[in-house]
């Protein structure tokens, strides 16, 4: 008999040592820090862990915004929003660069069928009836 699916996965459970409060700031015009203060389970700030300053933003593109996140390195709330603005061009440099890799990749995994294998001249349209070519092939 076949396992459920509910049987095969993991429970997901959070990490007791790893909880962080979140809180939000925003100008309204650029973006948002996020910070995450460590906390102990009972809610007190855990001291013995760094506080966490997420930047968020967004680059809009010819197919709509793309959303970006990006860890600003900074002691308190004035060096991160201090340091916003170096971040998010980072952010966004390696978001173009990735966009453009991918680009890249999916140029180079179009397949061109082999000489003769169909077309117009042999068969019919795409080769339908005749030589057996034409197939698509996955790189």
């Amino acid at each position: 008999m076949a396992e459920r699916p509910d049987d095969r996965m993991p429970e997901p459970t959070m990490d007791a040592n790893a909880l962080y409060r979140e809180e939000m700031y925003t100008d309204r015009k650029v973006g948002m820090i996020r910070v995450l203060v460590p906390v102990k389970t009972d809610g007190a700030p855990d001291m013995g862990r760094p506080t966490l300053y997420i930047g968020e933003a967004q680059i809009y593109t010819n197919v709509g915004a793309l959303p970006l996140s990006f860890e600003i390195e900074a002691r308190n709330l004035s060096e991160a929003v201090a340091g916003y603005a170096d971040a998010a061009k980072l952010a966004v440099e390696q978001a173009v660069r990735e966009l453009q890799d991918l680009r890249r990749q999916a140029a180079s995994s179009i397949v061109i069928p082999k000489a003769g294998s169909g077309g117009f001249g042999t068969g019919g349209m795409g080769g339908l009836g005749g030589g057996g070519g034409g197939k698509i092939q996955l790189p």
